[in-house]
């Protein structure tokens, strides 16, 4: 039997794919829009497309680099947990708090892309992740 907090963790492997592929269908029609040919292209810092093409093109990129960036806390808090037998019940559910709010931070990104409202589901994620890695701290120091 594995551990229940490993299903938030594929769960969210997925949706980050989900933003990849979003931001591959705004991104390329709105370079072919802006005059950019692929096969000309060179390799740019992230970013390079700001202020190119529209900004709505640009935020499933953005937050494709959120999921990247983050989450690999909680990859490794969650696998940890699952590895010291304390990825069920109550660290579970804080997977899936942590989740949840990663794709609401997402699905606010990638539409009205409203800073405070993004910022404020970012904090809530954050003090989540906080306390899976306060139990994670507490069972390999215990």
């Amino acid at each position: 039997m594995h551990a229940e907090i490993l299903k938030p963790v594929a769960v969210l492997i997925a949706w980050t794919l989900v933003i990849f592929v979003l931001m591959i269908a705004r991104r390329f029609p709105a370079m072919k829009a802006a005059g950019i040919d692929l096969s000309k292209a060179r390799g740019g810092k992230p970013g390079a497309l700001d202020g190119v093409v529209p900004e709505s093109a640009q935020w499933p990129a953005h937050n494709y680099m959120h999921l990247v960036e983050q989450p690999t806390i909680f990859y490794a808090v969650a696998l940890l947990l699952a590895i010291v037998g304390m990825g069920n019940g109550p660290n579970a559910n804080l997977a899936w708090a942590y989740v949840g709010l990663r794709i609401i931070h997402s699905l606010i990104q990638v539409t009205a892309n409203i800073i405070k409202y993004r910022f404020l589901v970012f904090l809530l994620s954050t003090i989540v992740l906080t306390a899976l890695t306060i139990h994670a701290l507490m069972a390999v120091f215990a």
